[in-house]
């Protein structure tokens, strides 16, 4: 059975730092492409971030430059190290892996 978990949310305020990890068992993180998303409720959810299985990181304009996803493969874990966070980061956190999704993590950045 797989599991993917995600933690490291927390409040913070705006410019500092948070590192989320999601660790995944019952699959490989090696063997997949892996990425982070955020949502609101009500709003669409938002890609921010892909790490793919050959090792590249894709990131979108909006995150770009302050946030960075690197893998852990002894640990079957990925992780997103958020820097300079803003107010509109605040969001609950996703991460995936194939088809497989954790329950979220929540990120509050006070301005």
């Amino acid at each position: 059975q797989v599991h993917v978990t995600e933690s490291g949310g927390d409040l913070v305020q705006a410019g500092g730092s948070l590192r989320l990890s999601c660790a995944a068992s019952g699959i490989l993180v090696t063997d997949h492409n892996m990425g982070w998303y955020r949502r609101v409720e009500g709003k669409e959810r938002e890609w921010v971030g892909v790490f793919t299985r050959s090792g590249q990181t894709l990131y979108p304009d909006s995150v770009k430059g302050r946030f960075t996803i690197s893998r852990d493969n002894a640990k079957n874990t990925i992780y997103l190290q958020m820097n300079d966070l803003k107010p509109e980061d605040t969001d609950v956190y996703y991460c995936t892996i194939d088809q497989y999704w954790g329950q979220g993590t929540q990120v509050n950045v006070s301005s």
